[in-house]
């Protein structure tokens, strides 16, 4: 089937700040006190990153509960989930132990079978690139196993660039086209999920988790211009003038520290009912 698409750990190491700084905390105490009801476990809390990809998700949240959690990792990818296994996190927020397993595979072959005994299911940046097929199989497999689901940085839409320029509004709507590409949910991705958890009985709460860039960002604002401008000349072509005067533009302000930039993202915590039926 040839090799998986490949991200770059240079840009998902670029973006780790941000991503930090931009998840909900408001879902933690919910999802604390569904971890704190779970029977006791030999080795603690079974959690399962899917599309792990270096495992910045992982690095967040373990230092943030308590108890000893064993983290299983999920990539297509073998490259990044090497990466992933040797920057894990070895303490949880109490000091208990933190270890790690990888599993390569993709998504769409996740199963209830491979999430039994599941405490957590999460993902980072995941939702907005797979197929309401791939998000139906991914729902199942938590409500079928009786597990919650952490599911941070989807992408919500919505940029907010300022100072701004005529030209926002028409690469914000090629970005968006371009991310619902090949059936893709793109910035559709947070109602559907919430949608599908829903309809399996599972408790859904979303909050946004938006990346404020500020001058202090310029190092992860460039880039991410690039590419959101990149992606929506992709999708139509009849930009490409327009759109690189533009990205010029904003690239001296950016540089210059004069641009501020707010990509709006969503977080979505689902409560499956655990498994037997209990409420």
């Amino acid at each position: 089937d040839g090799e998986p698409p490949r991200y770059a750990p240079e840009w998902l190491e670029l973006r780790e700040g941000a991503d930090a700084a931009a998840r909900a905390h408001g879902l933690l105490d919910p999802l604390r006190v569904r971890l704190a009801d779970l029977p006791g476990r030999p080795g603690g809390a079974v959690i399962h990153d899917v599309g792990c990809g270096t495992g910045s998700m992982g690095r967040w949240l373990a230092p943030r509960l308590d108890g000893a959690q064993h983290w299983v990792l999920h990539d297509r990818d073998p490259y990044l989930l090497h990466f992933a296994a040797v920057a894990s996190p070895r303490s949880a927020a109490d000091g208990s132990r933190v270890t790690v397993e990888t599993r390569r595979g993709d998504i769409a072959r996740l199963t209830p079978d491979a999430l039994r005994g599941a405490s957590l299911v999460t993902a980072s940046a995941l939702l907005d690139v797979l197929t309401r097929e791939e998000l139906d199989t991914l729902a199942a497999a938590c409500s079928d196993a009786g597990c919650p689901a952490l599911l941070t940085l989807s992408v919500a839409g919505r940029v907010d660039l300022t100072p701004s320029h005529p030209l926002d509004e028409e690469i914000a709507e090629a970005f968006n086209a371009h991310q619902r590409r090949s059936g893709l949910l793109g910035p559709d991705a947070v109602g559907a999920a919430a949608e599908a958890f829903s309809e399996r009985g599972a408790t859904v709460q979303v909050q946004p988790s938006p990346w404020r860039l500020g001058p202090g960002e310029r190092a992860l604002t460039a880039p991410w211009l690039r590419g959101w401008v990149g992606a929506a000349v992709e999708q139509r072509p009849d930009l490409a003038e327009a759109a690189e005067s533009c990205l010029s533009e904003r690239l001296e302000a950016c540089e210059a520290g004069e641009l501020r930039v707010v990509v709006h993202h969503s977080d979505l915590l689902a409560l499956c009912r655990p498994a037997g039926g209990a409420s």
